[in-house]
């Protein structure tokens, strides 16, 4: 699929890859800027159902649902690229019910350096199919796509600058 609309962030981290590969492999912690309440959800949050490979294999499922402003919110992605410690990619499937963004695949690369590694997270969407979907995606989407990856990105330094790794 072809997605018209995309986002993405590099950090470097002082981590080996592997180690922050397995810290990101963990969807839980990977999608934790979903499941607390924030200014950019407007106090809503998402939750997490994973399947018996939690993510971690290709062909893996998440389900998240929620609400945000009193809409029922939900997503299903699967994984499609799972290259330890290099590089893991998920996509939607069928057609997610979303506010301000629709399908879309997101994903992460790790280039290891002489000084820890380079991460680059990432998101390539559409805009909602409905009609005022796409009107608040054209507005709101960029910000909420940028907002997904940035917090990734910087969730991952974080926690690898509080450990010393």
């Amino acid at each position: 699929m072809s997605y018209g609309y995309s986002a993405n962030c590099g950090v470097r981290i002082q981590a080996s890859a592997e180690a922050l590969f397995d810290y990101l492999d963990d969807h839980r912690r990977l999608a934790g800027h979903m499941s607390r309440p924030s200014m950019m959800m407007l106090g809503g949050r998402m939750s997490y159902e994973f399947d018996l490979t939690e993510g971690r294999e290709i062909g893996g499922r998440i389900r998240m649902t929620g609400a945000f402003l009193g809409m029922r919110l939900y997503v299903e992605e699967t994984i499609v690229e799972r290259r330890p410690p290099v590089r893991k990619v998920w996509e939607t499937t069928n057609k997610p019910l979303l506010l301000v963004i629709g399908s879309y695949r997101m994903g992460f690369d790790i280039e290891a350096t002489q000084v820890g590694c380079d991460l680059r997270v990432f998101i390539d969407y559409e805009l909602p199919p409905t009609t005022t979907g796409r009107l608040i995606g054209r507005f709101l989407g960029p910000t909420y796509a940028r907002w997904c990856v940035d917090r990734i990105a910087s969730d991952a330094a974080i926690r690898f600058q509080q450990q010393g790794l």
